[in-house]
Order: C-alpha cells, then structure tokens, then sequence
C-alpha cells in the first residue's frame, strides 16, 4: 500500500481518536482528493455518527465508504443507470468486505447493544474518556472502513493503467 494511503488511514484513526464520529474521520481522511474541504467533509457525515444519528444502524464508518464511492464514481445524471448500477456494485463488494472483516455492519451488532435499549438510541452524544476508548471498537472499525477504501483506490489506480 502507497505511504499516501496507509497516512490516510492513520489520518482516519487520529480523527476519531480527536472526538470525531466515526463517518466523519473516514470521509474528511479522503475528502480532499474529491477536492471537497475538512469543514465540509466533517458536516456532511456528522448525523451520521452512532449509526446515524446515534440510533445504532448502519455503521458510521461504513457510512463514510459510501459516502467516498458516491464522490468517486456517483452517477450525476438522473437517468444514468448504467452509472448508478456501477456505484452499486462498488458498494455492495465494499460493504461486503467490511461485514467479512468485521462481523456486522450494523452499528448495534458491531457494539454488541440491544437497538431497543433506550440508552443506546438517545441522541445524547457520549463522552469520549479513556473508557470509551478502551470498550469501543470503534478506531479499530474506523481503521477497517478507511483501509478498504484506500484498498479499492488502489486496485482503481492499477486497474486504470494498465
């Protein structure tokens, strides 16, 4: 993996580990490629921590992937179905992985919560404390999302020249 990738990846952990969710710390690691700004990037994903909107559905990092292949290779015109059928591709085989890698993409099975609990579907953010960290495996799922991104970049890139 280029260095480029692998510091994007580190970009994406940090991020988290700064108090960022976790689709915010995988999209605002790549955004700039898609000449989208940190500020921008970060406001876009940002209801959609804790499963969006802390509901504890569809990971947050996982979001990020497909928010990333929406800007890397997203139909623009309404009846481009060829263009849409191809980003669908793209993000069912990334999702896929993330769900090979890491059991679930659903953010409640991923945390091993009940999504009935009332606490775990609050929209009070939790508070980031040597706890948190140590009991999430959030970083780590934040890690996975911007690996299998970068992963598919690269396979792009190479696929692309030759």
């Amino acid at each position: 993996m280029t260095q480029d990738c692998e510091d994007r990846i580190k970009k994406s952990v940090d991020l988290f580990m700064q108090g960022y969710g976790c689709c915010q710390s995988v999209l605002a690691a790549f955004a700039d490629i898609y000449g989208l700004d940190d500020n921008t990037a970060k406001k876009i994903a940002a209801g959609f921590g804790g499963g969006v909107g802390r509901m504890r559905m569809m990971c947050g990092a996982v979001s990020g992937i497909v928010a990333l292949v929406g800007l890397d290779c997203g139909q623009t015109e309404g009846d481009d179905r060829n263009g849409k059928s191809h980003c669908y591709k793209v993000v069912q085989s990334l999702l896929n992985k993330s769900k090979e890698q890491n059991g679930s993409i659903i953010c409640a099975e991923i945390l091993g919560i009940n999504g009935n609990n009332k606490a775990a579907s609050s929209y009070v953010a939790s508070e980031r404390t040597a706890e948190y960290y140590k009991k999430r495996p959030c970083a780590a799922k934040v890690e996975s999302a911007a690996r299998i991104f970068a992963e598919y970049l690269e396979d792009k890139n190479k696929a692309e020249q030759n």
